[in-house]
């Protein structure tokens, strides 16, 4: 658990929130047209950003991101290894490997688990993204904490879970797929070990 948290904190530092920001503040300008549009494209975005609000601009919302980050990957990697044990009996380093239904099958249960918990992270995170610094006035939400009272404060508890469901389509799917090609990858080269090894053992009794 520790290691899936410490992996979605450094993902979302190094290249999750610049890329999120980027991204959110694109989406935003859906519907404008063309020649009105204050971002042309991914990087006059950021560099309009930087230039805007300074280097900072770029993690806008750094901190719901590496909780929801380091919580979902966190839920993910505990939530597979008991997936795999409660529905087929297996356990961690016993050698077995699960044919590749069984392993889609997990990876679609386990992936359920983060967002449904880190969805109050991610609205906060988009609703932070979103407000551009240098904008006319003071920023809607002053920082995380304010974020997270005051959207459900204003819009009730439920705002929080606001863009579940296209998150959980997302998200499950990718994961299934993920934990597929990895369990089938892995027991390849674990069964290869143990050939090698069993070769070896053998040669030595000879």
């Amino acid at each position: 658990m520790a290691a899936g948290f410490m992996a979605g904190i450094t993902e979302a530092l190094l290249i999750v929130t610049p890329c999120e920001v980027v991204k959110t503040r694109l989406q935003q300008q859906q519907g404008i047209a063309k020649d009105a549009l204050r971002y042309k494209g991914p990087l006059h975005c950021g560099a309009t950003i930087i230039r805007e609000e300074g280097l900072r601009g770029l993690w806008s919302g750094a901190t719901p991101t590496v909780l929801r980050n380091g919580t979902n990957q966190m839920c993910l990697f505990w939530a597979k290894n008991h997936m795999d044990h409660i529905l087929w009996g297996k356990t961690e380093g016993d050698g077995r490997q699960l044919i590749a239904w069984q392993s889609t099958v997990s990876g679609f249960m386990a992936a359920m688990l983060g967002p449904t918990m880190t969805n109050p992270f991610d609205v906060v995170k988009t609703r932070m993204m979103a407000q551009a610094k240098a904008s006319a006035g003071a920023p809607r939400y002053s920082g995380f904490l304010n974020a997270l009272t005051r959207i459900p404060g204003e819009e009730g508890l439920l705002a929080l879970y606001k863009g579940l469901l296209p998150r959980l389509m997302r998200i499950a799917p990718g994961q299934a797929i993920v934990w597929t090609v990895n369990d089938q990858i892995v027991g390849l080269f674990e069964r290869r070990q143990q050939e090698e090894e069993a070769a070896v053992s053998a040669t030595a009794t000879v």
